[in-house]
């Protein structure tokens, strides 16, 4: 499938309601709607229906439940792929999951592989042993999850006749203001070494545990330049990514034909 030459992509950077999930889901609701323009994709935090929980047994949903249906709906409402994670109760485990659900209702996931230990997080939720790369109108695009982004081997970017594993990478997060210089400095390092788009979306507001975020939810083009940024507010971001840019910046400065051959076992 030839890649589009545009993709345009949404940023919701929001406050959320601790544990609830109906409040939660109608605000963003709210904001989804009040995105003016057409949109290929909509970025939600991380553990958007609730806050970042480690009480997984009170707040876990199966697959196809309420959490999936409201994104199938939006989805279609949209005619714009819906992401986010959320807590999911699968085969008895619980997972921090990313949803990636598509307008026709298609769901696809992402389980975080590295859990946030300083939280506990690892002796709560089962880690992902799979990265998917999903398609959006030939987009490549490689999904992770806050944690994530502190380990840049696991999101290496590969090129195999020349074409590169994704275009895009993105974090939905809860990265808290404490440690926000490594959340502004990680990003676009990311986008720097893979040469791709990177965007990374995070929550703003004080959880149930009285951590305090501010959000800095952004867009990078593949040389580590802003394109869009959002400072403490609750706020939508918008920003375009082009193809044309893309491959021609691969084109003049291929630092991936230098790149250490190795893989993840």
């Amino acid at each position: 499938m030839s890649r589009s030459p545009k993709l345009t992509v949404a940023l919701v950077q929001t406050d959320l309601y601790w544990k609830d999930k109906t409040a939660n889901l109608a605000i963003l609701e709210e904001k989804i709607w009040e995105i003016s323009e057409k949109v290929d994709l909509i970025i939600l935090p991380e553990m958007f229906p609730t806050g970042f929980s480690m009480d997984a047994s009170e707040l876990a949903e199966p697959m196809n439940l309420g959490i999936c249906k409201w994104m199938m709906q939006m989805a279609s409402q949209t005619q714009a792929v819906i992401t986010g994670s959320a807590i999911i109760n699968d085969g008895g485990n619980f997972f921090n999951r990313l949803l990636w659900v598509s307008p026709n209702g298609e769901i696809s996931h992402y389980d975080k592989r590295h859990l946030f230990r300083m939280a506990k997080e690892d002796e709560t939720y089962s880690p992902g042993l799979e990265l998917p790369i999903f398609d959006l109108k030939g987009w490549k695009i490689c999904p992770q999850v806050c944690y994530d982004l502190r380990f840049p081997v696991f999101s290496r970017n590969y090129w195999k006749n020349g074409e590169a594993a994704y275009d895009f990478l993105f974090y939905v997060a809860s990265w808290p203001a404490t440690r926000t210089s490594a959340w502004d400095a990680l990003l676009p390092a990311r986008a720097i070494e893979n040469l791709c788009y990177v965007a990374g979306v995070n929550r703003v507001g004080k959880d149930g545990n009285e951590i305090e975020y501010v959000g800095h939810s952004s867009s990078y083009d593949f040389k580590g330049e802003v394109i869009a940024h959002a400072a403490e507010e609750e706020k939508v971001v918008l920003f375009t990514l082009s193809a044309e840019h893309l491959e021609s910046y691969r084109a003049k400065f291929p630092a991936w034909m230098d790149a250490d051959n190795f893989t993840i076992g």
